[in-house]
């Protein structure tokens, strides 16, 4: 890549300057006076014009104004080759337990410097809307330390300028493709580190989804733990390879928004673990500098003032190395929540600026001995270490949330919107092949009347859906909406494309004479604070389409012999209606694609990209065969171990659309299931590492099986590995995922799947022992497509 004129013209003003700077550091930019070079492999490259940093690769090498990608965990395949899943034991994270000692101990070092009031200020938000950012810290000059800015969120820099509206953690798993994923974060950590953000509020990890009704289950990475946790782990890992400080929220079972400030969760130990504990471990193994405590309580104590949560499951039992904030304005009281475990209160008041409970009131308790100064100590250490950890301390850009960092990020967008885009139906209508006339119906078709921005953090449900609303939410730099994007191909193709913008019946005239129909049907959710529609207290109030979809859909196929209907959605609704439609010919699961929404929606109809996206949730026949939905008190997550695809299994309901299920252009068979493990039974004994014992990530057991194209176009499929538990567990869900990889394959051609299983994916919690067991017996590995087509089968014998 050639350096702009501008940035050259900016090296030779520092021609005096000889040393070298790390890797990942600033190196250029306006107002820019410190160091130019890069270390050896590193070249230094122009995020925009206040701010050009050293990312690995050469100037040469690349002609893209985008910085590349800086890690690959799996690999695309070809024919006779093999890919390994990327959660083994042998990775210890983005920066390894060596990284944290060597940030204690320059945590260390600077707390010996530092008054109590100093140490305050750096635990303590300085209040609502009195800083740059979301969440603004005090500043301590004698050891460099800045005014943290924290900013949300999952999905991108909330309140930036030119920033690029990143597809929702739920549409970047139903790819399925750590590749994609891994590149996501990079990118989101990329945008945030050119705009000076220290701390990006994400990625999520609860709500994961238990009630298919919940309004935030779109910013996490759907209702499976394993899946969760492979996808916190690359997240968090490429965000702090960047620089930036990843933030796991929300912890823990904040499931629903209705009464999520008052509410109780009260779950039992075993399930805990195992569903909603299970993706924070990985976070905590992946070296995340920041864990969020939600605002619900559990067993009656807040989240954010439980000892039990904070201190002896994430700090002891996990041993999480990082700093717990709160969420904002989670904190009820000063004194219990300090000695419990909270290490950083944000944004340091309630959204009126009263009721600030740490601050002077902080330092008035330590030098009560209310709070100890050990206490102090401890929390101010974990926020610096998490600080040194990730290379802040040296050359982080100026806060600047008007710069331009979007590179070629929208990329990354249009390949997860596309690649998570998944084909429900289709009896041979898809791809299309230069229709003569086409017609698109739906409000949801066309952008907002009112400004794609026009609604305060996505508070709305007008035009095209692109992500669901609240905190996460972020404003589009642009949006192709689903009939721009196949207006623009019909132009290409020579085919008319007729338009009804409305969701009344009474516009599906157009469709009359259409070779193909394409209804554009959505179902919204949000977080609490906002009231839209169907979903007042940001929930949703049914699982059925918004707007009267079905209705829709019927009216079009009255008068077009060939419907395609496309769902965005934040989560599963009812089909019934539709699969049940004579002339519906394909349905397709569009999901959330934020910016790319049409472009995306485009590659899949026509075929420019093969259909690869797998459901991270269960389409029910019925909102009552999921098991579970928002209560109006406390829950006490009587559904146990047994949510979505596990409670189905266990009560023998048939879903519409199973958990992992896709369809493709081609088709796929499976073969050659090959079995070794070395597990024995017994409790984890290791030495406690971020994340836990030591040896439950270390693999005793890997699989491997064959994938052949069977069809006549290239494409990727998603091989996914369930376990069963031996009789001699405890009542454990029929099958659980332990294992997925996905494999591009040219048309007849075969390739390798390998699941490496980790001691931590064949035991359970024991809730006595309050360690994880690997049981006796025969475990029953199935090796397939989805969770309900499973051809191979093997067994792991465990003594």
């Amino acid at each position: 890549m050639q350096l702009s004129k501008k940035t050259a013209a900016l090296l030779a003003f520092l021609p005096t300057v000889k040393a070298v700077q790390s890797a990942w550091q600033q190196c250029g930019g306006i107002g820019w006076t410190g160091e130019t070079d890069c270390v050896d492999g590193y070249y230094c490259y122009e995020q925009n014009d206040y701010y050009f940093q050293c990312i690995p690769g050469s100037a040469a090498e690349t002609t893209t104004t985008a910085a590349p990608t800086t890690t690959s965990t799996s690999s695309s395949v070809d024919s006779g080759s093999s890919t390994t899943s990327s959660s083994s034991s042998e990775e210890t994270g983005s920066s390894g337990s060596s990284a944290w000692d060597d940030a204690y101990g320059k945590a260390n070092t600077a707390l010996s410097q530092l008054s109590v009031s100093e140490k305050v200020g750096i635990v303590s938000g300085i209040g609502w809307g009195n800083g740059p950012c979301v969440g603004n810290t005090s500043p301590v000059s004698s050891i460099g330390y800045p005014s943290l800015c924290l900013q949300d969120g999952p999905l991108g820099v909330r309140y930036a300028s030119s920033i690029t509206a990143f597809t929702p953690g739920v549409q970047a798993a139903s790819t399925w493709d750590r590749d994609l994923i891994r590149q996501r974060g990079q990118y989101m950590a990329e945008e945030a580190r050119g705009v000076g953000v220290h701390v990006l509020l994400g990625p999520v990890a609860g709500a994961l989804g238990k009630t298919p009704q919940g309004g935030r289950n779109w910013e996490g990475f759907g209702v499976d733990p394993y899946l969760a946790g492979i996808c916190m782990k690359e997240t968090i890992e490429a965000m702090q390879t960047v620089g930036i400080q990843a933030t796991a929220k929300h912890y823990l079972l904040n499931e629903q928004e209705l009464n999520r400030e008052t509410m109780s969760s009260n779950p039992d130990d075993r399930t805990l673990h195992e569903l909603y504990l299970w993706p924070f471990i990985d976070a905590v193994h992946a070296d995340v500098a920041s864990v969020m405590c939600s605002y619900n309580k559990i067993d009656g104590a807040w989240a954010c003032e439980s000892e039990e949560l904070m201190t002896t499951i994430l700090k002891e039992e996990l041993g999480f190395k990082g700093y717990v904030m709160s969420d904002w304005n989670a904190q009820h009281t000063g004194q219990n929540s300090a000695n419990a475990g909270l290490d950083m209160t944000m944004p340091g008041s309630d959204f009126n600026n009263n009721n600030v409970l740490w601050g002077n009131q902080l330092v008035n308790m330590v030098n009560s001995g209310q709070v100890s100064e050990v206490r102090l100590d401890d929390m101010t250490r974990r926020i610096l270490a998490a600080w040194y950890l990730t290379g802040q301390d040296s050359s982080f850009p100026s806060l600047n949330l008007n710069a331009n960092v979007q590179a070629s990020h929208a990329d990354n967008v249009r390949a997860i919107a596309a690649d998570g885009t998944v084909l429900l139906q289709n009896d041979g209508i898809l791809p299309l092949s230069s229709p003569g006339k086409v017609a698109v119906i739906g409000s949801a078709a066309v952008e907002n009347p009112n400004g794609i921005n026009s609604c305060s953090d996505k508070g709305c449900n007008q035009g095209a859906l692109g992500m669901g609303w609240g905190s996460g939410a972020v404003d589009y730099p642009y949006l192709v909406a689903p009939y721009d994007a196949i207006n623009t191909r019909g132009q290409q193709d020579g085919t008319e494309v007729v338009l009804s913008a409305s969701d009344s019946t009474s516009g599906v005239s157009v469709a009359q004479g259409a070779d193909v129909a394409v209804v554009v049907i959505t179902s919204d959710s949000g977080e609490g604070y906002i009231g839209v529609d169907n979903a007042i207290n940001g929930d949703k109030d049914h699982l059925n389409p918004w707007y009267n979809g079905n209705e829709l859909v019927q009216a079009v196929a009255n008068v077009c012999d060939n419907v395609v209907v496309v769902v965005h959605s934040t989560g599963p609704i009812i089909m019934e209606t539709i699969v049940g439609i004579e002339n519906v010919r394909a349905i397709v699961w569009g999901g959330l694609a934020s910016q790319e929404n049409g472009n995306a929606l485009v590659d899949i109809l026509y075929g420019d990209v093969n259909p690869s996206g797998k459901l991270p949730y269960t389409i029910a026949k019925t909102a009552a065969d999921f098991g579970a939905a928002p209560v109006s008190g406390d829950d006490n997550f009587s559904e146990g171990l047994y949510i979505d695809y596990r409670h189905l299994d266990k009560e023998g309901i048939e879903p519409r659309f199973e958990f992992g299920f896709g369809l493709s252009y081609s088709s796929y068979s499976y073969s050659d299931l090959t079995v070794d493990s070395s597990a024995t039974a017994g409790a984890a004994t290791g030495a406690i590492v971020p994340g836990g014992h030591e040896d439950l990530f270390e693999d005793v057991a890997t699989v491997t099986a064959t994938v052949s194209n069977t069809g006549s176009v290239a494409g990727k499929e998603v091989a996914q590995l369930y376990l069963s538990y031996p009789d001699s567990a405890p009542e454990t869900p029929p099958k659980q995922l332990r294992g997925f990889e996905k494999i591009e394959l040219e048309a007849g051609a075969s390739g390798t799947v390998t699941f490496n299983l980790r001691m931590r994916d064949l035991s359970y919690w024991d809730s006595d022992q309050k360690n994880w067991i690997v049981p006796p017996g025969d475990f029953t590995v199935a090796v397939g497509a989805s969770s309900r087509n499973l051809p191979l089968e093997g067994t792991i014998t465990v003594s």
